[in-house]
Protein backbone atom coordinates (compact mmCIF):
# COMPACT_ATOMS: atom_id res chain seq x y z
CA UNK A 1 0.00 0.00 0.00
CA UNK A 2 1.29 3.12 -0.80
CA UNK A 3 1.27 6.07 2.02
CA UNK A 4 -0.30 9.43 0.60
CA UNK A 5 2.00 12.63 0.03
CA UNK A 6 2.16 15.20 2.39
CA UNK A 7 -0.06 17.40 0.16
CA UNK A 8 -2.87 14.63 -0.18
CA UNK A 9 -2.87 14.47 3.60
CA UNK A 10 -2.93 17.69 4.09
CA UNK A 11 -6.08 18.43 1.77
CA UNK A 12 -7.49 15.26 3.95
CA UNK A 13 -7.14 16.81 7.05
CA UNK A 14 -8.71 20.61 5.80
CA UNK A 15 -11.86 18.33 4.33
CA UNK A 16 -12.28 16.92 8.05
CA UNK A 17 -12.07 19.58 9.46
CA UNK A 18 -14.01 21.91 7.42
CA UNK A 19 -16.92 18.94 7.84
CA UNK A 20 -16.51 19.07 11.34
CA UNK A 21 -17.17 22.76 11.51
CA UNK A 22 -19.77 22.57 9.19
CA UNK A 23 -21.21 20.08 11.03
CA UNK A 24 -21.49 21.97 14.24
CA UNK A 25 -22.43 24.87 12.81
CA UNK A 26 -25.68 23.23 11.21
CA UNK A 27 -26.56 21.81 14.91
CA UNK A 28 -25.91 25.58 16.36
CA UNK A 29 -28.38 27.05 13.77
CA UNK A 30 -31.99 28.13 14.14
CA UNK A 31 -33.47 26.72 11.61
CA UNK A 32 -32.56 23.40 12.58
CA UNK A 33 -33.88 24.35 16.30
CA UNK A 34 -37.04 25.86 14.50
CA UNK A 35 -37.22 22.58 12.26
CA UNK A 36 -37.33 20.06 15.51
CA UNK A 37 -39.58 22.07 17.66
CA UNK A 38 -42.34 22.18 14.75
CA UNK A 39 -41.66 18.28 14.36
CA UNK A 40 -42.16 17.67 17.82
CA UNK A 41 -45.48 19.70 18.21
CA UNK A 42 -46.72 17.59 14.95
CA UNK A 43 -46.52 14.58 16.58
CA UNK A 44 -48.11 15.51 19.60
CA UNK A 45 -51.17 16.65 17.62
CA UNK A 46 -51.36 13.53 15.76
CA UNK A 47 -50.80 11.21 18.87
CA UNK A 48 -53.51 13.16 20.24
CA UNK A 49 -55.97 13.13 17.49
CA UNK A 50 -56.02 9.81 17.76
CA UNK A 51 -56.98 9.56 21.52
CA UNK A 52 -60.39 9.32 21.25
CA UNK A 53 -59.98 6.06 18.93
CA UNK A 54 -62.36 3.59 18.43
CA UNK A 55 -62.80 -0.20 19.68
CA UNK A 56 -61.63 -2.78 17.08
CA UNK A 57 -63.65 -4.11 15.19
CA UNK A 58 -64.93 -7.83 16.27
CA UNK A 59 -66.27 -10.24 13.59
CA UNK A 60 -67.45 -13.51 14.47
CA UNK A 61 -66.21 -16.47 12.50
CA UNK A 62 -66.74 -19.40 11.57
CA UNK A 63 -65.13 -22.83 13.36
CA UNK A 64 -63.37 -25.04 10.57
CA UNK A 65 -62.38 -27.29 13.16
CA UNK A 66 -63.17 -29.28 16.24
CA UNK A 67 -63.37 -27.14 19.51
CA UNK A 68 -59.83 -26.86 21.28
CA UNK A 69 -59.54 -29.41 23.92
CA UNK A 70 -58.59 -28.64 27.66
CA UNK A 71 -54.70 -28.90 28.34
CA UNK A 72 -55.42 -30.44 31.82
CA UNK A 73 -56.86 -33.70 32.17
CA UNK A 74 -59.31 -33.11 34.76
CA UNK A 75 -59.69 -36.74 35.55
CA UNK A 76 -56.41 -37.37 35.77
CA UNK A 77 -56.11 -34.86 38.66
CA UNK A 78 -57.04 -37.40 41.23
CA UNK A 79 -54.64 -40.32 40.57
CA UNK A 80 -51.69 -37.75 41.00
CA UNK A 81 -52.39 -37.03 44.63
CA UNK A 82 -53.47 -40.51 45.74
CA UNK A 83 -50.80 -41.65 48.38
CA UNK A 84 -49.94 -45.29 46.60
CA UNK A 85 -48.45 -42.96 43.35
CA UNK A 86 -45.33 -41.64 44.70
CA UNK A 87 -42.37 -43.90 46.44
CA UNK A 88 -41.81 -44.63 49.88
CA UNK A 89 -38.98 -42.25 51.23
CA UNK A 90 -36.00 -43.12 53.05
CA UNK A 91 -35.60 -43.26 56.33
CA UNK A 92 -32.23 -45.24 57.08
CA UNK A 93 -30.64 -41.50 56.05
CA UNK A 94 -27.07 -42.35 58.12
CA UNK A 95 -26.51 -45.31 55.87
CA UNK A 96 -22.76 -45.58 54.70
CA UNK A 97 -23.21 -43.58 51.42
CA UNK A 98 -20.07 -41.47 49.50
CA UNK A 99 -22.13 -38.81 50.41
CA UNK A 100 -22.60 -39.22 54.04
CA UNK A 101 -19.95 -39.38 56.49
CA UNK A 102 -19.63 -40.25 59.96
CA UNK A 103 -16.78 -37.54 60.68
CA UNK A 104 -18.35 -34.98 61.73
CA UNK A 105 -20.55 -36.15 64.07
CA UNK A 106 -19.33 -36.27 67.58
CA UNK A 107 -19.10 -39.32 69.79
CA UNK A 108 -22.76 -39.46 71.84
CA UNK A 109 -21.97 -38.23 75.43
CA UNK A 110 -22.62 -40.70 77.72
CA UNK A 111 -25.25 -40.43 80.37
CA UNK A 112 -24.64 -38.46 83.43
CA UNK A 113 -24.64 -41.05 86.56
CA UNK A 114 -27.12 -40.59 89.19
CA UNK A 115 -26.19 -38.48 92.46
CA UNK A 116 -25.11 -40.46 94.92
CA UNK A 117 -25.08 -37.64 97.62
CA UNK A 118 -27.63 -34.51 98.01
CA UNK A 119 -27.12 -31.40 99.95
CA UNK A 120 -29.31 -30.04 103.29
CA UNK A 121 -29.26 -27.67 105.81
CA UNK A 122 -28.31 -28.43 109.42
CA UNK A 123 -28.54 -25.76 112.21
CA UNK A 124 -27.26 -26.51 115.68
CA UNK A 125 -29.69 -25.72 118.42
CA UNK A 126 -27.93 -26.11 121.47
CA UNK A 127 -27.51 -29.15 123.43
CA UNK A 128 -29.11 -30.13 126.75
CA UNK A 129 -27.86 -32.23 129.51
CA UNK A 130 -29.90 -34.67 132.47
CA UNK A 131 -28.64 -36.19 135.24
CA UNK A 132 -26.31 -39.85 134.91
CA UNK A 133 -27.10 -39.15 131.01
CA UNK A 134 -24.57 -37.84 128.07
CA UNK A 135 -25.09 -34.39 126.26
CA UNK A 136 -27.91 -34.48 124.08
CA UNK A 137 -27.67 -32.30 120.65
CA UNK A 138 -30.69 -30.60 119.24
CA UNK A 139 -30.31 -30.23 115.45
CA UNK A 140 -32.72 -29.08 112.79
CA UNK A 141 -32.13 -31.23 109.97
CA UNK A 142 -34.03 -29.55 106.67
CA UNK A 143 -37.33 -29.18 108.19
CA UNK A 144 -36.79 -31.63 111.09
CA UNK A 145 -36.01 -31.15 114.94
CA UNK A 146 -34.30 -33.79 116.08
CA UNK A 147 -32.16 -34.96 119.61
CA UNK A 148 -28.85 -37.23 119.72
CA UNK A 149 -26.41 -37.98 122.22
CA UNK A 150 -22.52 -37.21 121.61
CA UNK A 151 -21.27 -39.87 119.63
CA UNK A 152 -24.56 -40.67 118.20
CA UNK A 153 -25.94 -40.25 114.63
CA UNK A 154 -27.15 -37.07 113.39
CA UNK A 155 -27.31 -38.52 109.70
CA UNK A 156 -26.62 -41.35 107.80
CA UNK A 157 -22.79 -40.64 107.94
CA UNK A 158 -22.26 -37.46 110.40
CA UNK A 159 -22.10 -38.58 114.05
CA UNK A 160 -22.38 -35.67 116.78
CA UNK A 161 -18.31 -35.07 117.97
CA UNK A 162 -18.14 -32.62 120.56
CA UNK A 163 -20.82 -29.66 121.60
CA UNK A 164 -19.52 -26.41 123.38
CA UNK A 165 -22.02 -23.56 124.29
CA UNK A 166 -21.30 -21.84 120.61
CA UNK A 167 -20.43 -24.95 118.37
CA UNK A 168 -20.86 -28.40 117.45
CA UNK A 169 -18.42 -30.80 115.59
CA UNK A 170 -19.39 -33.44 113.26
CA UNK A 171 -17.40 -35.89 112.02
CA UNK A 172 -17.89 -39.10 109.49
CA UNK A 173 -16.03 -42.17 108.71
CA UNK A 174 -13.98 -40.87 106.31
CA UNK A 175 -12.46 -38.59 108.91
CA UNK A 176 -13.74 -34.92 107.78
CA UNK A 177 -14.89 -33.01 110.43
CA UNK A 178 -18.03 -29.77 110.14
CA UNK A 179 -17.85 -27.01 112.87
CA UNK A 180 -21.37 -25.78 113.07
CA UNK A 181 -22.06 -22.20 114.85
CA UNK A 182 -24.78 -22.30 117.56
CA UNK A 183 -28.42 -20.95 115.12
CA UNK A 184 -26.41 -20.77 111.77
CA UNK A 185 -27.28 -22.95 108.84
CA UNK A 186 -24.62 -25.07 107.00
CA UNK A 187 -25.40 -27.20 104.51
CA UNK A 188 -23.96 -30.75 104.55
CA UNK A 189 -23.37 -33.62 101.96
CA UNK A 190 -25.63 -37.00 103.08
CA UNK A 191 -25.68 -39.88 100.64
CA UNK A 192 -28.79 -40.72 99.36
CA UNK A 193 -30.38 -43.97 100.71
Amino acid sequence: MKSASPCAQLALFCVNKGMRRGFIQMLKSRSLIVCVHLGLWLLLYLAARSFGGGAPVFRDSVPLSAPAQSPAPVAKLEKLFSPGIWSRTIFDTNLASPFFTKYFIPAPTPPVPPPTTRKIEITYLGFYETAGSPKQVIVKLADKFMSSPIGGNISTNWLAAEATMTMLTLTNAAAQTNLLNLNAKKEIEVPIP
